[in-house]
């Protein structure tokens, strides 16, 4: 009986001592994935059929577009270190550009719903390539879509889409980097 209530008082005060009311525990944030980027390198893509060329990154493949809503000169460019896909689409131009424009804006629009933001970008290039690239904030299904013509005859536009749940946050570094790349594409894009 002795030995119980010294061993209670030290169990009280040591349950005291270990109390520290100044320090408060903090959850740690969610981390994602650390992402490796690779150098931006280019090769030339110039389909035979097709009345334009670019350079397109060298860790993507071009697959032609065997939807059977597709066109001549529709491409895939398959990203497989980013799982996702460049989709693009030509048109040769009949006196259509105000339907293309709004067929352009109304695909980039209907991401309103999940979208932040949609921020316009004019761009004039060399060679007669202007557009806008769209850069679409928030958990879009397509952070980025854009349109380059020389406003008379031809009319390229494409969209990025990633195989994964739209999450802004975790796709902002492949973002930025595939942004680089597509105005490199736009900049090396000629009319044939």
């Amino acid at each position: 009986m002795y030995f119980i209530r010294p061993l209670i008082s030290i169990c009280i005060i040591s349950i005291f001592l270990s109390c520290n009311s100044e320090e408060t525990s903090i959850p740690k944030p969610r981390g994602y994935y650390r992402i490796a980027l690779p150098k931006h390198e280019y090769k030339v893509f110039a389909p035979e059929s097709c009345p334009f060329t670019f350079e397109i990154p060298t860790y993507a493949t071009a697959l032609p577009d065997t939807n059977g809503l597709s066109q001549a000169c529709w491409y895939y460019l398959v990203l497989p270190r980013f799982n996702g896909q460049i989709y693009l689409t030509y048109k040769k131009m009949e006196n259509d550009l105000p339907q293309l424009l709004e067929n352009t804006r109304t695909l980039v629009y209907k991401h309103t719903a999940r979208a932040s933001s949609i921020d316009e970008n004019v761009f004039h290039y060399a060679d007669g390539v202007s557009g806008v690239i769209y850069d679409i904030g928030g958990d879009a299904a397509s952070p980025l879509q854009f349109f380059a013509t020389d406003s008379t005859q031809h009319f390229l536009r494409g969209a990025v889409y990633f195989n994964s749940s739209p999450n802004a946050d975790s796709i902002a570094p492949v973002e930025a980097f595939i942004r680089a790349d597509i105005e490199h594409l736009l900049k090396s894009l000629k009319w044939k």
